[in-house]
């Protein structure tokens, strides 16, 4: 079968060929266990593989102990959203899924393998996920649109007793909390007298909305704008998970949103905003553009129309990137280390907590040698901890895994904090030590 014809552009181009060297992909199996002679034969496999099996059959959580269950996460998407992409189906989402199993490994020690699944409908997406999850120490939802994401996370959680999350939604939700926390920190305006408005009603604004409601945004401060316009009480036939944040006030357009507003969080498509709206907001406003590779607002746009604004986008390429890769890894770190049965609310707060205090210390040397045009000092343009800064293992996951203990959620404790602290700097790839 001849292969349809692409032709790529020039960092498409390179972005080819680096998925193409051999081995073909980012991800592979190893071995953890010799395989040399004929004695690591038989315990590997007949008759030794027995013991094991008899073991979990007795106890579940035996797995824990004899497979490798318990540093296992399923990385699933029916690719129905790819990235900003649409509706691509499985097999074009899979270098995605391959990207999360490769941060997942790199960043965190964590095994991962993913699992591109040809389903659209809610109850058999639900139910395949189910059937496949007795191997996995967790599950992390990737690319599935909403609202079908909502209800297929909602599912899992209620059939499963280990943890699932959506990445889309509440690993962006903590990344967004943890980036306003630190704004209007700088800015000095409490975050409950802050209006707010949300651009997008997908899966990420929707999640981000709800965790900054736990924060202090006030929900009658706050107004989320789909691609109909504004989302009023007055809209017709809203679904569930718009009508919780319908204003009743007589707002129709985003510009109309905009006025004497302190917060913007796009999580929508690109270009929605221009000059003129940035220049009505509040004094020292804060923006964070997040839709990809196109934000909601051009950086350069941003500086030009408002020198008192704090902006972040989701881009690698800017300055103060919010990326849910700054805490995905360890949410799954700490989750997998204290047996959790799920993630829950407590655990992202204390993330996001996490993640913000992380930004005010001092980089370690080698963090700063890495970007040396880059001052790394918390303020207007350094919000957020770099993605590859060697301390947030250190600082996430512990975080996450005592608010799991706390909540009563976790099966196994993580015990000294000091020494989890230190067998997570034993596992990261970098081995970078912190000063």
């Amino acid at each position: 079968m001849e292969h349809a014809l692409f032709y790529p552009t020039r960092d498409e181009d390179e972005a080819l060929a680096y998925h193409a060297r051999q081995p073909h992909g980012k991800t592979a199996t190893v071995l953890t266990k010799p395989l040399v002679s004929p004695r690591d034969l038989a315990l590997a496999y007949t008759p030794g593989v027995a013991a094991p099996c008899r073991a979990i059959a007795r106890s579940a959580d035996n797995a824990y102990h004899y497979t490798n269950r318990g540093n296992l996460v399923a990385v699933i998407t029916n690719g129905s959203a790819v990235l900003g992409l649409g509706n691509l189906g499985p097999l074009p989402a899979k270098p995605v899924m391959e990207g999360k199993c490769m941060l997942l490994k790199h960043y965190a020690d964590i095994d991962a393998f993913d699992l591109e699944i040809d389903e659209q409908e809610e109850d058999r997406l639900v139910e395949v996920v189910r059937a496949l999850s007795p191997g996995f120490g967790a599950i992390l939802l990737e690319d599935i649109k909403a609202p079908l994401c909502f209800a297929v996370e909602r599912c899992l959680r209620e059939m499963l007793s280990i943890p699932v999350l959506h990445d889309d939604q509440h690993g962006t939700a903590v990344v967004v909390v943890a980036a306003v926390m630190n704004a209007a920190k700088l800015i000095g305006k409490p975050l409950e007298n802050m209006r707010t408005v949300v651009c997008g009603a997908g899966a990420a604004a929707i999640a981000s909305a709800e965790l900054l409601l736990r924060v202090g945004i006030r929900r009658d401060r706050l107004v989320m704008v789909d691609s109909l316009g504004v989302i009023t009480t007055h809209r017709p036939l809203l679904p569930d998970y718009k009508r919780r944040f319908a204003t009743s006030r007589r707002l129709t357009t985003l510009a109309e949103a905009l006025v004497d507003v302190d917060l913007v969080v796009g999580a929508s498509k690109g270009d929605l905003m221009d000059a003129q709206m940035v220049r009505t907001m509040a004094e020292r406003p804060i923006v964070l553009a997040l839709s990809n590779p196109v934000p909601e607002l051009r950086a350069e746009m941003a500086a030009t129309a408002r020198p008192d604004l704090i902006y972040a986008s989701g881009r690698s390429d800017q300055k103060n990137q919010v990326n849910n890769a700054l805490v995905m890894p360890y949410l799954f770190r700490a989750a997998l280390d204290c047996e959790a049965a799920l993630f829950n609310e407590e655990m992202l707060l204390a993330a996001a907590h996490a993640l913000a205090a992380l930004a005010e210390e001092q980089p370690p040397q080698s963090l700063r040698e890495r970007y040396p045009q880059e001052s790394l000092r918390f303020g207007v343009d350094y919000l957020l901890p770099k993605l590859d800064d060697p301390r947030l293992i250190t600082r996430v996951a512990p975080a996450v895994a005592a608010a799991a203990e706390r909540t009563g959620v976790a099966r196994r404790s993580i015990g000294d904090r000091a020494d989890y602290m230190e067998r997570l700097k034993g596992r990261i790839t970098h081995k970078e030590s912190e000063e």
